[in-house]
C-alpha cells in the first residue's frame, strides 16, 4: 500500500527520531529506505515486546520512537505495552500491520480479523485504520491529536493484495 519512500517521509514529517521494529512482508521492505533517511534512526529486535521497552527508555532519553509492527507482534507484547503506556503513560505512537485484511484468501480463516481490533481496544489504544493509500495524511493527523493530548495511538494499515 506504501512504499518505503512514503513511509520515511511520514515518519520525518511526525518528528520520529526512532523506528523500533519487527519486519513482516510489509513493514520488512520499508526497512532500508528508513535507514537511509536522515534524522531516523531504525532499530530491529527480536521480539515486539522488546520494542516497546526499547521505545519507553527512547522516550525517558528524550528521543521521539515509533513503534513499527505486525499484529500478530501486538498479541505477544501486551505486557510490554501495558507497562509502558497505561503504568509509565508514555505517549508512544505506533504503526500496526493488519495481516491479511485486504484479502482473506491469503489465509483463509486468519484470525487476526477477528482479535486486532478487539486488542487494541481493550488496550485502549486510540487507533485509526488505514484501508487506502488515500488515507496517508490521516495517520499524521491522527498522530498529531495524540501527541498534542499526550496519548498513545496507533495506525492499523491494512495488509495483504487489494
Amino acid at each position: 500500500m506504501f512504499s518505503g519512500d512514503e513511509m520515511a517521509a511520514l515518519c520525518t514529517a511526525m518528528g520520529v527520531t526512532h523506528v523500533v521494529s519487527v519486519a513482516d512482508s510489509t513493514i520488512g521492505p520499508w526497512h532500508p529506505a528508513i535507514e537511509r533517511t536522515d534524522g531516523l534512526r531504525l532499530i530491529r529486535v527480536c521480539r515486539e515486546g522488546e520494542a516497546w521497552a526499547l521505545a519507553g527508555g527512547l522516550y525517558l532519553g528524550g528521543a521521539t520512537p515509533l513503534v513499527m509492527i505486525q499484529c500478530t507482534g501486538l498479541f505477544e507484547s501486551g505486557d510490554a505495552l501495558r507497562n509502558i503506556l497505561h503504568d509509565w503513560q508514555m505517549p508512544i505512537f505506533s504503526i500496526i500491520g493488519y495481516r491479511s485484511y485486504l484479502n482473506q484468501t491469503t489465509l483463509p480463516g486468519d484470525t487476526c480479523l477477528v482479535f486486532t481490533e478487539p486488542v487494541l481496544e481493550a488496550w485502549r489504544i486510540d487507533y485509526r485504520l488505514i484501508t487506502t493509500p488515500a488515507q496517508r495524511d490521516e495517520i499524521l493527523a491522527h498522530y498529531i491529536a495524540c501527541r498534542d493530548a499526550s496519548r498513545p495511538g496507533a495506525a492499523l494499515i491494512a495488509e495483504g493484495k487489494a
